[in-house]
């Protein structure tokens, strides 16, 4: 699938990495692996499906535009269903949770795969990110159980080569299926993905979560446990600096393809390497910020990296509402913003979980669902704000750049003066043993 190549670079640095954890060297890949195949869930479910519009279209009768809201209900989905995976995997411990998320996702595929009309894909894509999503909010969770604060951004930095790797495969992949299957065959080959994640994790991933003295689960107890999260001011700045600054990559991904395609001319053939490109660039960064995590706090280096997409996102701005913008500047623009996310991503997560290491699945859930909210709104935005130009796009991006950094710096700033710099590290539990 679209994270074998990742997975595999995963291993090659293995040796350099097995310092993350205390348990065995020999097992430490096999389960960051399983957690980046669980990761790909995701992206391969939103892009390995886009080449098929037009003829899921054709082929169910679909008024133009219908196929899109597959995707928005899929969304939908995905961020209302992290809110009830963290609290469950708090109190029944890891697996359990990604059994029933996998299982549903698994059979919703199936639905998908045989959905009579739109409305009845629309539903099944709803209960796909209902299921998906706890394979992409609970693996955040089992990193924060196995490794400390530092360590957790240093494997969050190797889980984004899925991030990066999988957008440019998927659309790559299911245009083949859909030349060979069609787009039914597309959701088949998602449920049988889908299926071997759930194997995958009954025969190779320990659980990483103590549940003996967890308390009884009450709508009242999670309520409050969110409640506190919400107050917590450290936890927010992370999750909104880091959410923000994704909600900037998802107006890029839903207005490049009008500024690059309509507005300047690129032949749509040759869009993907532009995509590719900066992709490549997500990619690279998190590989630098992994080893950059080897000398500084995860917390020092967000703070530089939130730097490049408030400035990136005020100087395409500044130039497309003064008509200086350019092809050029478009594209240099873009790619110090998603290359910025590399650096980003990982220590938002890392640092806003540090602040609530024992409810680390709850915590893992909101910072996601944030940073998904936050994303698809931005992407709403950049099409009704839709005026023919590149202004709405520039200008959401500096909201979004700007956004990130005045949150982190305003909510973050007592805590990381308190902490000098560095992030509590929650003692891993005993029972996080790796497989």
């Amino acid at each position: 699938m679209s994270g074998s190549g990742a997975f595999t670079i995963l291993h090659a640095l293995h040796n350099e990495d097995a310092d993350m954890t205390t348990s065995s060297d020999q097992g430490f890949p096999r389960w960051l692996i399983l957690l980046g195949a669980l990761t790909a869930i995701g992206p391969l479910s939103i892009d390995m499906y886009l080449p098929a519009f037009p003829q899921i279209e054709r082929s169910l009768g679909g008024l133009p535009g219908s196929v899109e809201l597959t995707l928005a209900s899929f969304f939908i989905g995905l961020t209302l269903g992290q809110l009830f995976y963290g609290p469950l995997s708090d109190r029944f411990g890891r697996k359990k949770p990604l059994y029933a998320g996998l299982a549903i996702y698994t059979l919703a595929s199936i639905g998908a795969a045989f959905a009579p009309s739109i409305p009845a894909l629309i539903v099944c894509r709803f209960l796909q990110g209902m299921g998906g999503c706890a394979g992409i909010i609970i693996p955040s969770a089992i990193v924060r159980d196995r490794t400390t604060a530092r360590e957790s951004a240093r494997a969050f930095s190797l889980l984004m080569l899925v991030m990066g790797l999988a957008p440019i495969l998927a659309p790559l992949i299911g245009g083949g299926l859909l030349t060979h299957w069609g787009w039914r065959g597309i959701f088949v080959v998602l449920a049988l993905y889908g299926s071997l994640c759930l194997v995958a994790i009954r025969f190779g991933l320990a659980e990483s979560h103590d549940t003996r003295h967890e308390p009884p689960l009450r709508l009242k107890t999670v309520l409050g446990n969110y409640g506190c999260l919400l107050s917590n001011k450290a936890f927010l700045g992370y999750a909104l600096g880091g959410g923000l600054a994704m909600s900037g990559m998802f107006a890029y991904i839903a207005g490049s393809p009008f500024v690059l395609i309509d507005l300047y001319g690129i032949p749509p053939q040759n869009f993907g390497w532009f995509f590719g490109a900066n992709a490549f660039g997500l990619i690279a960064s998190s590989q630098i910020n992994a080893r950059l995590l080897k000398k500084l706090p995860a917390t020092t280096l967000l703070r530089r990296a939130l730097w490049v997409p408030a400035i990136t996102g005020i100087a395409l701005a500044t130039l497309a509402f003064s008509g200086l913008i350019s092809l050029s500047v478009f594209v240099v623009g873009f790619f110090c913003f998603v290359a910025s996310l590399g650096c980003i991503i990982p220590n938002a997560t890392a640092s806003a979980l540090a602040t609530h290491g024992q409810q680390a699945g709850t915590a893992a859930a909101l910072a996601s669902a944030t940073q998904f909210f936050c994303a698809t709104l931005a992407g709403a935005l950049v099409g009704l704000l839709h005026d023919g130009t590149g202004r709405p796009l520039a200008a959401i991006m500096a909201v979004c750049g700007i956004g990130a950094w005045l949150c982190h710096r305003l909510l973050t700033r007592h805590h990381e003066a308190h902490h000098a710099g560095h992030p509590a590290e929650a003692p891993k539990p005993a029972n996080a043993t790796a497989q």
